[in-house]
């Protein structure tokens, strides 16, 4: 198994489907997007359809990917969209699953409505923008510094569009923005890239919340 994975790997020779597979993970990656909105203005509802509160739902949906997660490395089973080293280890979708719900059940909320998702709405959309952003700047071969560059670009338009929309506090968007563009850095199969870039901002949010 590979312990680093090259810059401007072209993950669309890698993935199950091709290049049409590519594109439906790149897709299925941005409409992740939807679910930091769905947890604040439906939550309560879907949530009840199962008796739970959404907090418990979420609890439920990150216990539901942990075993079939396990199921599928076990199994060796590797779907659309995909990548062939992912039949040995935990998926980008499983990791991006544990770390979206870890920043919904974790992350700080006050407020009613979309304002409760200060916080979680960049800390997700951060995650489903700036890495398939990232990730085609690399793969189109215009190197690490260039993927940076963007990336600040869009991390940041989404914290400060937050701040306007969402009262995200200005501090904790300069600070947490280029912590999302720096979980995208590190290059490593044991750990996807759609866990550090929830993780690296979630951490010291955490722990520094009480400044902002």
């Amino acid at each position: 198994m590979m312990s680093e994975i090259p810059v401007d790997i072209d993950h669309a020779k890698h993935s199950v489907g091709g290049e049409g597979g590519h594109w439906f993970r790149r897709g299925t990656h941005i409409a992740m997007c939807i679910i930091p909105f769905a947890y604040y203005l439906w939550g309560d509802k879907i949530a009840g359809f199962v008796n739970l509160t959404p907090r418990e739902f979420v609890i439920a949906v990150l216990v539901f990917f942990v075993v079939i997660e396990a199921i599928r490395v076990k199994m060796k089973i590797v779907i659309v969209g995909q990548r062939e080293y992912e039949a040995n280890q935990i998926s980008a979708l499983g990791w991006g699953a544990f770390a979206v719900c870890l920043a919904l059940i974790l992350a700080p909320q006050e407020g009613g409505g979309l304002e409760a998702g200060k916080y979680t709405i960049p800390l997700i959309c951060g995650l489903t923008f700036v890495d398939p952003v990232m990730g085609e700047v690399k793969r189109a071969k215009k190197g690490m510094k260039n993927a940076i560059l963007i990336g600040l670009i869009v991390s940041y338009s989404i914290w400060l569009t937050s701040v306007m929309l969402f009262s995200t506090p200005f501090l904790a968007a300069v600070l947490l923005a280029p912590l999302t563009v720096a979980g995208e850095v590190p290059r490593l199969t044991w750990i996807d890239d759609n866990a550090t870039m929830i993780l690296f901002p979630l951490i010291p949010l955490l722990l520094t919340h009480w400044i902002f």
